[in-house]
């Protein structure tokens, strides 16, 4: 499915990536755009290649500094949707999609 596709990409690519690094990765037709900081804590924005590497770091470094400033670092490692309530992610990616122009 494409949820398990996106969770074990992210996953691999996160794994294989230094501490505070960015970088963004070609994988079948999408970009996956992942930064990890210096704490250990990464974010990952899968997109198609239209869409900014700019604004993917810009979305990244808002989730990331926010997710870190509500939730403790203790919670990370064993943390899971199930387990840590961090509501503003839908915001970002609400703001942050793309939408076609009226026609």
């Amino acid at each position: 499915s494409v949820q398990e596709f996106m969770t074990f990409t992210s996953q691999l690519i996160v794994e294989r990536s230094e501490l505070g690094s960015r970088a963004s990765v070609k994988e079948q037709e999408y970009l996956c755009h992942v930064y990890v900081r210096n704490d250990g804590l990464a974010g990952v924005v899968i997109a198609d290649n239209e869409y900014p590497q700019r604004v993917c770091f810009t979305l990244l470094d808002k989730v990331l500094d926010e997710f870190s400033r509500q939730v403790s670092k203790m919670d990370w490692p064993s943390g899971s949707p199930a387990t840590i309530s961090y509501a503003a992610l839908d915001g970002y990616l609400s703001k942050y999609q793309v939408r076609p122009p009226p026609r």
